[in-house]
């Protein structure tokens, strides 16, 4: 089963880091965000990444060549398809794709539909760190027998609640994770049908496709319970750097 991982976007909510790079190669330890969902994925035996590049994919393209092949070949990096098979360090196998800079998720993940052939895949953001069992949401798409699964999960609150009566505040409590909505989580995935809700580059997956496929009843959820943060702000970064150099980081599953 291949992977698709969007990595193309501006990451503008985190420029401080996003000037000089694209948002999945902001590093948490010494390895950029990329790698550590290539980790997990890789820990329950997905080795086959389609990455969709866009932004500042330079920098992305370099890392890989570098990581996998430890060489660096800078006519190689300008090319708009790249096929690496790693030996050296991982036994990923990886296709990176130009999407486009000002492409839209849903229309980047239509850029990449010959890739992924007539099979079932995978579909994650790149800048997202959930300790999913991969193997246990396949199952669970597979028995579904729907179009696409989404993996849905509760942000960790940030905020208390005040009650007020007029000017006065009459009750404060922290709020609690089991108050919040479900959210969409990332990690799908998805059969080949769902290319069929893209139009092209100005789609955004969120949006028509997910909400016609929920409609039609093809988008199946998979819950997560654990403990998961973003990575929109330095702030968010800070945090999951923090996890990392305590030997808390709850993503890590691997060796």
């Amino acid at each position: 089963m291949k992977a698709v991982i969007l990595a193309g976007g501006l990451g503008t909510r985190i420029s401080e880091e996003t000037q000089t790079k694209p948002k999945p190669m902001i590093r948490i330890g010494k390895m950029p965000m990329i790698w550590h969902i290539m980790k997990i994925y890789s820990s329950y035996g997905v080795n086959d990444f389609v990455i969709c590049c866009g932004y500042k994919s330079q920098v992305l393209k370099e890392f890989i060549l570098r990581f996998l092949l430890e060489e660096f070949d800078s006519e190689l990096v300008k090319k708009k398809l790249i096929k690496i098979k790693g030996e050296k360090s991982e036994p990923w196998n990886i296709t990176l794709v130009e999407t486009g800079l000002d492409t839209m998720t849903g229309g980047r993940l239509k850029r990449i539909q010959k890739f992924v052939n007539d099979d079932t895949f995978c579909l994650s953001y790149g800048d997202d760190l959930k300790k999913v069992n991969i193997s246990q949401l396949v199952n669970f798409h597979k028995k579904s027998k729907r179009f696409a699964t989404v993996t849905i999960a509760k942000p960790q609150p940030r905020f208390g609640i005040v009650k007020v009566q007029g000017d006065r505040v009459v009750d404060i409590k922290e709020k609690s994770k089991e108050e919040e909505n479900w959210i969409n989580g990332g990690y799908f995935v998805l059969e080949p049908k769902i290319f069929d809700y893209i139009k092209g580059d100005d789609t955004v997956w969120e949006n028509q496709p997910l909400k016609k496929l929920a409609k039609i009843g093809q988008l199946s959820a998979f819950k997560y319970d654990e403990e998961y943060f973003p990575m929109d702000t330095l702030y968010d970064k800070n945090k999951l750097e923090e996890l990392w150099n305590a030997g808390k980081a709850y993503w890590k599953i691997w060796n």
